[in-house]
């Protein structure tokens, strides 16, 4: 089988400073994958180079077999359509309502077919536990855990074969943490979508995800079903898991 996303040999740098150094990862057609690690070890870089924000220096990102690292703007524009992406900040529009937020995508910005986009918002938002009160609600009169559920509907909107997950749970108390893992996992499983999510944040990847990769020092040095994640026997995951000092995680 094809893996919907495959990576060999990432490597990037800035300046002196290298971050990814031969990064290998798959991901299954229909699988959900955590991709763990501290801070700073270049989970959001990984991130940005599958989606094309960033080049990377050396190695392959195929999506669905076809190679985009060095595609032009059109192609991967076509290649990105095929993507939902929910922020680790929400980024959502301060300046336009809820339901223009969740179809974004679909509009491109632009205010057409309003009465349908409002409706389709109505049906997106419904899918994240949101009603049609919020609808005409700015971001900032929505709490933090309201602010992801949107987020999540906008990138549910097109219908996307892949959905990223940028730290989902950042910002959030456990309670709130814990809804939106639920969501999640019930939209992944309802879509039939790939993950691939990047989290420091242990209790969420063993919600969201079926396999976990721990990155660090730029590679993948451990990855396994999550069920695995406290048996490891990898001193690097038990030190992650632990939450120790002391180990080869500096």
């Amino acid at each position: 089988m094809t893996p919907k996303i495959a990576i060999r040999g990432l490597t990037k740098s800035f300046g002196e400073k290298r971050v990814l150094s031969g990064l290998d990862l798959d991901v299954a057609p229909g699988e959900s994958v955590a991709v763990i690690g501290q801070s700073g070890t270049g989970k959001s870089v990984m991130l940005k180079c599958i989606l094309g924000l960033l080049a990377p220096d050396g190695g392959s990102i195929r999506v669905d077999g076809e190679e985009v690292v060095g595609l032009g703007p059109r192609d991967l524009q076509r290649v990105r359509a095929t993507f939902g992406m929910l922020f680790q900040g929400s980024a959502l529009f301060d300046s336009l309502p809820v339901w223009r937020n969740v179809t974004f995508g679909l509009t491109q910005g632009r205010l057409r077919e309003a009465a349908a986009m409002r409706a389709r918002a109505a049906q997106l938002l419904e899918k994240v536990g949101l009603g049609a009160q919020v609808l005409d609600l700015k971001p900032a009169e929505l709490s933090g855990g309201m602010q992801k559920r949107v987020a999540l509907a906008r990138a549910i909107a097109p219908g996307p074969d892949i959905l990223f997950f940028d730290e989902p749970t950042t910002g959030l108390d456990p309670i709130r943490a814990h809804v939106i893992d639920n969501l999640i996992t019930s939209l992944v499983q309802d879509l039939g979508t790939t993950a691939l999510t990047i989290t420091h944040d242990l209790a969420s990847a063993r919600r969201i995800a079926h396999r976990v990769a721990m990155l660090h020092d730029g590679q993948i040095v451990w990855q396994g079903p999550r069920e695995a994640l406290d048996c490891s026997g990898h001193p690097v995951v038990e030190q992650f898991v632990e939450g120790r000092a002391e180990g080869p995680i500096r």
